[in-house]
């Protein structure tokens, strides 16, 4: 059966990369959207199979408010999968970069290529919704003395010309994607996981997080990501987004329970296998 893949961008967008390593051997059909929260909508809806977000960059950091989108959501993590980003200056075919005087992208992009453009100060960067659906409207518009911050897939879907490749500041830049699955979702697998995002409040305690942190430690559990966002309405008071890896499944239900009574609000956004890294 095919399966329907959500991203958010237009074709040719880093997410539609991810999707296709991810399920790969698969048959897919991406459905592009452009915000992230018309990819969970797409999800809740029913109407795809799965949903890819990207949650950080090992350049440009954390995208944050996903993680509270996915809170919100009831949104499961299904899977994950890292993937080393390759950023291109892209345009008309027979532009040069000294034709160039603005270039268009996602903040993020712009961010991870920044080195590259101060050595042009005559280029103007400008932020967009996607990288891919910004190499789009070059093409749909034709627009000469423009450029776009793309994947080399972007650039073969709408047939422009790389005029910089690899322009990325960091060529060990990886962008983690999650794997989406509405909480309901027949197609769920937890079996052999590894690998869980949780996350909590904590109460008004001297030490509470370092309470929490000890006893993940007293049990085994790799600590790999921790996130701290703003309770808006409660002054100072901040939600904690935290990725473990595990061997022991017992373990981590048993750190789950004893961590428990330190926070509130403790939830689970999805129970998977680490993810592999796409070079």
């Amino acid at each position: 059966m095919v399966k329907r893949i959500v991203i958010q961008g237009g074709f040719g967008a880093f997410h539609e990369i991810a999707a296709m390593h991810y399920f790969e051997n698969q048959e897919i059909e991406i459905v592009p959207r452009d915000t992230f929260r018309e990819v969970v909508t797409s999800l809740r809806k029913q109407n795809v199979d799965y949903g890819i977000m990207a949650i950080e960059n090992s350049i440009a950091g954390s995208i944050l408010t996903n993680y509270s989108l996915l809170r919100e959501s009831n949104m499961r993590i299904v899977g994950e999968i890292y993937l080393r980003i390759r950023q291109n200056l892209v345009a008309l075919p027979g532009q040069t970069i000294d034709d160039i005087r603005e270039v268009y992208s996602h903040p993020m992009a712009i961010l991870q290529c920044q080195q590259f453009f101060d050595r042009y100060d005559k280029i103007r960067l400008i932020e967009s919704v996607d990288t891919a659906l910004s190499a789009k409207e070059i093409r749909e518009k034709e627009l000469k003395g423009v450029g776009a911050i793309a994947s080399q897939l972007a650039a073969e879907k709408y047939a422009l010309e790389i005029i910089a490749e690899g322009i990325e500041t960091n060529k060990m830049n990886y962008t983690r994607f999650l794997i989406l699955g509405e909480n309901n979702h027949h197609n769920i697998i937890t079996e052999g996981f590894n690998k869980s995002s949780i996350y909590f409040a904590l109460a008004h305690q001297i030490g509470c997080l370092s309470k929490v942190l000890s006893i993940l430690s007293f049990y085994n559990i790799n600590l790999t990501k921790i996130q701290s966002l703003p309770i808006i309405g409660r002054d100072w008071e901040y939600q904690f987004y935290v990725d473990i890896e595990f061997t022991d499944i017992n373990l981590y239900r048993q750190a789950i329970g004893a961590i428990s009574p330190f926070t509130s609000g403790l939830g689970i956004l999805g129970e998977y296998k680490k993810g592999k890294s796409i070079i």
